[in-house]
């Protein structure tokens, strides 16, 4: 998907909205359909700015009961474009090459810096049992709990 944002560069006041669906980085991630992405890229006063958000739906594997599950967010989109810089310090805005602009690598990397670092089916998500394997979030299982290895020279005068 490419935006045409010269003349939104050189209207002040005036917004391009864009829809579509981000293609391309289907293996990375294990989604369940392409991200949806909306927004629009507006000047105002001189300052261009690519605001939306990125619905996304993944096919994912709990990291603690590696149950499946539908991971859903809606990840927000904000940067500001430039297509000159006057310090080269200027960290936070995006050099454009050009007026033609495809958003889809920086969508893709909001995307990447969004995702948490566990995917948790559920945020109490119990997990597994450390000896049997049982799902917790099932209920619990039949195991012994085990005593501190620390106190078994204890444990055998009694």
């Amino acid at each position: 998907m490419y935006l045409e944002l010269e003349p939104v560069f050189n209207t002040p006041g005036l917004s391009v909205p864009f829809d579509f669906a981000l293609e391309g980085f289907e293996g990375m991630l294990s989604f369940a359909a392409p991200p949806h992405v909306v927004g629009w890229v507006k000047n105002r006063t001189g300052v261009v700015t690519l605001e939306g958000k990125a619905e996304i739906v993944l096919d994912a594997v709990c990291d603690r009961c590696a149950a499946p599950f539908e991971y859903r967010a809606e990840v927000p989109l904000e940067h500001t474009l430039v297509l000159s810089l006057n310090r080269e310090d200027s960290d936070g805005l995006i050099l454009l090459e050009g007026p033609r602009f495809s958003p889809d690598s920086l969508v893709w990397e909001d995307i990447v810096f969004s995702m948490p670092p566990k995917l948790l089916c559920k945020p109490g998500c119990a997990g597994l049992c450390q000896r049997c394997g049982r799902n917790l979030n099932e209920g619990p299982c039949q195991c012994k709990p085990e005593g501190d290895p620390r106190w078994a020279a204890l444990q055998d005068l009694l």
